[in-house]
């Protein structure tokens, strides 16, 4: 079943390369979405895939960046099928 992701992450996820690990991770995983640095400090990211997928997707995000991420406030939500590829929002 799809399922779609929305996570802020909190910590020190920005200037460390954590959207372009991001990026390549969805790549790998066939997850779709997006993933933008906010003016706060925050990421912001929205994916979409089977849950499975989306599960060991946040497993490999915390497993290379557990050290920056304090806190990732994740909300399920059922799958809207609009996304066709993961980027990143500039």
């Amino acid at each position: 079943m799809q399922k779609q992701i929305h996570i802020f992450f909190t910590g020190k996820v920005q200037g460390v390369g954590f959207r372009f690990a991001v990026e390549n991770i969805a790549r790998e995983l066939s997850v779709n979405g997006w993933i933008m640095n906010l003016p706060d400090g925050r990421v912001e990211l929205r994916a979409e895939a089977g849950e499975e997928a989306l599960k060991e997707f946040l497993s490999r995000i915390n497993q290379d960046f557990s050290r920056c991420i304090d806190d990732a406030d994740i909300h399920w939500l059922e799958a809207a099928g609009r996304f066709k590829e993961f980027r990143i929002k500039f």
